[in-house]
């Protein structure tokens, strides 16, 4: 009896857990479908939810943009190539040329530095930054100092405006014996302060003339001759500036054995029968140096200002100046 009631009672909950039995429908196509097994009502519809299987965070898939999952589009991340790499550029191995193109390539460099060098503020500018290249080694400072200081005129007293015009200290006494031992051609420049000429324009040691062996050519440019009429009334002494000139060159010449040459230049008011370019003929003639002349007055040999000088000036010197064109 009690087997009976067990069995009963198991039946009773697989129909509660399966449910009423569905007949059979009609569909409209007019042909019935049975159902073949009962199938759960938790599983008749499908669920909102996502699953866990759905829902892994460790899941790669899951990090791939949307974008680069369709294949057809070219501009997928998978579809593009790996990046190649780049190839690292070796460099330009410039102590491998010779000498001569080494030496091209710092007249290049040095190309925009002006040609006659003189104390200005805007070295830094213009001279400083190109002298960087002597940093790099031993054998570009003695190859790039040499292009540098032979090839450029070096100016031996400043003329620029200001502090430099009245410093004590010119260019020369700044640069060491080395340096100075490169340069083949100076300057001198007269003019500035000729109603009072600075106290830093004397020959002293501190000039290093002496360490100057390479240079063999002095030009002399004249910007005025107080001589002349129009500095009447202006002038300190009559024939004032012009001895301290010719003073000024004895002892740059006195300094400079190895010097050969002298070439005069001037702006147009100067004239060469003036007193101011007597007295520095005569000086050149008495240290028995070559004369030439500079590109900028147009002085010649054979011009007419000394043709109509003649044989008056030379008697007065008494001395035979030997005047060579030098181009």
């Amino acid at each position: 009896m009690a087997k009976r009631l067990a069995t009963k009672a198991s039946r009773a909950a697989r129909a509660r857990a399966v449910g009423p039995s569905s007949a059979s429908t009609t569909a409209r196509s007019g042909y019935s479908t049975p159902l073949s097994s009962a199938t759960p009502l938790s599983s008749a519809y499908p669920s909102t939810y996502v699953s866990e299987a759905e829902l892994d965070p460790d899941d790669d898939v899951s990090k791939i943009p949307i974008d680069a999952l369709a294949l057809q589009d070219p501009t997928s991340t998978l579809m593009r190539p790996a990046p190649k790499l780049k190839e690292k550029k070796k460099p330009f191995r410039f102590m491998d040329l010779p000498s001569e193109l080494r030496l091209k390539v710092y007249g290049y460099h040095f190309a925009d530095a002006p040609s006659v060098i003189d104390l200005d503020p805007d070295n830094y500018k213009r001279i400083h930054q190109r002298l960087a290249i002597l940093r790099t080694c031993r054998t570009i400072y003695s190859e790039a100092s040499h292009a540098f200081y032979s090839t450029h005129t070096f100016r031996l007293f400043p003329t620029h405006p200001g502090r430099f015009f009245k410093t004590k200290k010119p260019l020369l006494a700044r640069m060491n014996a080395r340096q100075r031992g490169w340069i083949t051609s100076l300057e001198l420049r007269l003019g500035p302060g000729w109603s009072k000429p600075p106290r830093g324009w004397v020959v002293t040691p501190l000039l290093g003339l002496p360490d100057c062996v390479n240079v063999r050519k002095l030009t002399v440019f004249v910007e005025c001759d107080p001589s002349d009429g129009v500095f009447k009334g202006f002038r300190r002494a009559d024939g004032f500036y012009e001895a301290f000139s010719c003073n000024l060159l004895c002892d740059v010449l006195r300094e400079m054995p190895p010097i050969d040459r002298i070439h005069f230049d001037a702006w147009p008011s100067v004239k060469k029968t003036g007193a101011m370019m007597r007295n520095l003929l005569h000086e050149a003639a008495q240290q028995g140096k070559k004369v030439g002349w500079g590109p900028e007055r147009g002085w010649t040999d054979c011009d007419g200002e000394d043709l109509s000088l003649g044989p008056t000036l030379l008697g007065k010197f008494g001395v035979n100046i030997a005047i060579t064109a030098v181009a």
